[in-house]
């Protein structure tokens, strides 16, 4: 499994922030969001990414479902300038708008394969609720 962390090599423990021009510095901690990607799901992100002919992946949440809310991605030609860069892993990075930040926190992609089925699925930690289906989830207000 690839997790986005604090990687004190590249990163400035006075600010949390990258002492480079990361785009992400000065805003929000992109290492406190903590979003977990199984290797499955990795490979299986890069696969759709380069099916679709996209460079960037984005990670939302939306108003959907009979919970509240629900996952969505957007295979993007370019990240909009308020999105997070989390790197998963060497070839892929996962963008989130800053507004989604804390509906995105703690959550766990994976690919699963039932049978002939396969899904990505999604497990937020600051979940209080899923519907029957799995598709969306409520949070506490």
């Amino acid at each position: 499994m690839s997790i986005a962390t604090f990687d004190p090599k590249t990163d400035d423990p006075k600010t949390d922030g990258p002492k480079t021009d990361d785009p992400n510095a000065g805003r929000i901690d992109p290492a406190s969001l903590a979003i977990l990607v199984t290797d499955g799901a990795a490979r299986h992100l890069l696969t759709q990414m380069r099916n679709q002919g996209k460079k960037f992946l984005r990670l939302g949440v939306k108003e959907s479902g009979c919970n509240g809310y629900s996952y969505y991605l957007d295979y993007l030609d370019a990240p909009a300038e308020n999105d997070l860069t989390l790197k998963i892993t060497a070839e892929l990075a996962i963008h989130v708008a800053a507004a989604d930040a804390a509906m995105v926190k703690g959550t766990q992609v994976d690919y699963v394969r039932d049978g002939l089925n396969a899904t990505l699925q999604f497990k937020n930690a600051t979940a209080t609720g899923y519907c029957g289906c799995g598709e969306s989830f409520s949070l506490a207000s």
